[in-house]
């Protein structure tokens, strides 16, 4: 599995979201919207305004599919 988490400088609910990747082992990627001009194309393609946002392989998760809940269940956990 290829995780992918899309963020900005100062996003809290970014850092959370890379807390608990961490805490569970999972390695995953990095890409600042702020510098990296195609993650936030690929973010405005998506119609993605917000962060943090979750990508799983070939899918894009942000939002409410990110509450802890549903983020189990994504991440097989």
């Amino acid at each position: 599995m290829h995780l992918v988490v899309y963020t900005t400088p100062l996003c809290a609910p970014c850092e959370g979201l890379k807390r608990i990747l961490t805490t569970e082992g999972l390695d995953f990627e990095v890409k600042d919207l702020m510098v990296d001009s195609e993650a936030a194309a690929l973010m405005e393609s998506l119609g993605i305004r917000a962060v943090p946002a979750l990508g799983i392989d070939d899918q894009v998760y942000a939002g409410d599919d990110l509450r802890p809940e549903r983020l189990i269940a994504l991440l097989d956990l």
